[in-house]
């Protein structure tokens, strides 16, 4: 054989070994391959957005084989239109809303997959002087109130189930950026909000939440309602739920991590937007954990779980306060199927 041929033979046996092994490299970077998932935000940058947002500084949803992209919102209820819309895959919203649009549109209505606030942020806040403190006092005064907004659309149940006179109650609709402005000035007795966008309004308003204010809350008088999860699309949850478990184990690490490590919570939200004021994001995420989160059902459950029944009876509520035609199962709203082992969400929270 001469020279070109001892060549040409080695060339086809190089070829031979290397065309398996970069076959091989190829199938296995292609089965490595990130998961792309579109995230909303149920607001701008909030404090209580931070386990996601710790999720994504430490490359939590890298390590399990996900590329999360994460939107600010336009409120926690749009964060189910936006999935709806296909514009997003997942979201942090309102448990409320999945039941409004379920009830309607069933068929493209996401589901929750990690429940997060077990106590829901609906509360009519008034000066003390007002002299509100149960829903009785409510008769003869004069409530702000965005209209279409839950705390709104649900006062009547509040009252009925509280035995009050609706028809006794003046009802003054405005902007929900007029609430606090309208209620310090004393144009209003109550303004009807989420105590986690209200409470820090009237602090940047150099008001004393805690001093000056009574905050009539929801779930204290018959409306224990669910608020703020993470939610899928119905898409991403049959064609690729192994990429909806990684995101809630994600969220799930993030969210155990920052109770005992809140500047690790800071740190992710200034990552994420620096031009947020770090103090009142911090206090939002605090008051996220000790009066949304943290609850005698969440040291039974664990982070991400909820109470079928308790929905159950929460799903009525929505039913009533937006006059539903048809009433979603507990099912159509939320699922567990994705949830780490009760150990892994044991929640240990150190107050500052």
């Amino acid at each position: 054989m001469n020279h070109l041929s001892q060549r040409q033979g080695a060339n086809t046996m190089r070829k031979a070994i290397l065309t398996p092994l970069a076959l091989s490299v190829f199938l296995t970077s292609t089965a490595m391959a990130a998961t792309d998932i579109r995230f909303t935000l149920g607001w701008t940058t909030q404090g209580s957005d931070a386990a996601m947002l710790l999720a994504l500084k430490e490359g939590y949803f890298e390590d399990e084989g996900l590329n999360v992209t994460i939107d600010q919102g336009e409120g926690s209820g749009a964060t189910v239109t936006r999935i709806m819309s296909g514009t997003y895959d997942a979201g942090f919203g309102d448990i409320n809303a999945i039941i409004q649009n379920a009830s309607t549109r069933p068929d493209s209505a996401p589901v929750m997959v990690y429940n997060m606030w077990s106590n829901s942020p609906f509360v009519i806040v008034s000066k003390k002087e007002t002299g509100i403190e149960t829903p009785a006092d409510l008769e003869g005064k004069t409530l702000g109130g965005s209209q279409g907004t839950p705390t709104t659309r649900l006062l009547p149940v509040l009252t009925r189930i509280n035995d009050v006179d609706l028809d006794a109650i003046n009802i003054d609709n405005m902007a929900p950026n007029l609430q606090e402005p309208m209620l310090i000035r004393g144009d209003v007795d109550g303004v009807m909000v989420f105590s986690i966008t209200s409470y820090f309004n009237l602090l940047l308003n150099r008001q004393d939440p805690e001093a000056d204010f009574n905050w009539l809350n929801f779930g204290d008088y018959g409306l224990e309602l669910y608020s703020n999860g993470v939610m899928v699309s119905q898409e991403l949850l049959t064609e690729n739920p192994d990429a909806v478990a990684g995101l809630v184990r994600a969220i799930n690490r993030a969210a155990i991590e920052i109770g005992v490590d809140h500047e690790a919570g800071g740190d992710a939200i200034m990552a994420y937007d620096n031009l947020v004021n770090r103090d009142i994001e911090m206090q939002r995420m605090q008051f996220a954990y000790e009066n949304l989160i943290l609850s005698d059902e969440n040291a039974q459950l664990g982070m991400g779980d909820l109470d079928d029944e308790r929905l159950a009876r929460a799903i009525e509520l929505i039913v009533e306060g937006y006059e539903l035609e048809s009433t979603p199962d507990v099912s159509a709203i939320f699922t567990r199927e994705f949830l780490p082992p009760r150990e892994e969400r044991k929640l240990t929270y150190e107050a500052p």
